[in-house]
């Protein structure tokens, strides 16, 4: 049997629809993660949120439009994650931006729906990015899993994977496509994390 303090703990934020959340925990039912997701921190409340409580998760809503400032805000995110004794943070969707104190640097991840560094930063976000990958004529995206710091889009890069712009695409169309590989990447770099083969 499997020893269940060996397990990650993971802390999920998200201010969406929650599918990224979701193929997380898929992967952990499945047996293809030896982690579980602790808490779940989410900017609003949202259908992700409420997906989260129908799996029996312990949700937050940390409103980031009610707090005063984004110090504020970020304590509380952190108060919280330290509160449920978090070894990883992924952001699943999450919108706000938040400060990461020193010794979250390297314990908080993201997923972004393009390959970094093109098309990322403040606003590039969503249905946003594959308009814009679209726009700018790119034969390829992909998607990027990195070390979340203090600038948008910006830490070290753990995973990518790639997926071809078809001449008949519409941002929904790679979007698509896109989310597919989500699907594997973050797994794969939650993984890697669990095996202390990233730093």
């Amino acid at each position: 049997m499997e020893d269940k303090a060996k397990k990650l703990r993971l802390g999920a934020l998200i201010s969406g629809g929650g599918r990224t959340l979701m193929n997380i925990l898929d992967h952990i039912k499945a047996g293809k993660l030896s982690a579980e997701v602790v808490i779940v921190i989410a900017s609003r409340e949202c259908k992700g949120a409420e997906l989260a409580r129908q799996a029996g998760l312990d949700v937050h809503v940390v409103p980031y439009k009610q707090m005063p400032d984004v110090e504020t805000y970020s304590n509380k995110i952190v108060e919280l994650l330290d509160a449920a004794n978090v070894d990883l943070v992924i952001q699943a969707g999450f919108l706000s931006y938040w400060k990461l104190p020193e010794r979250y640097l390297g314990r908080v991840m993201n997923i972004h729906p393009a390959l970094l560094p093109s098309f990322g930063g403040k606003g590039m976000y969503g249905i946003h990015v594959h308009r814009a990958v679209l726009a700018a004529g790119c034969k390829v995206s992909g998607c990027t899993v990195h070390f979340v710091d203090n600038e948008y889009d910006h830490g070290k890069i753990i995973v990518q994977k790639c997926v071809p712009v078809l001449p008949d695409d519409t941002p929904e169309t790679l979007a698509a496509r896109v989310f597919e590989q989500e699907c594997i990447a973050y797994p794969e770099a939650i993984a890697l994390f669990a095996a202390g083969k990233i730093k």
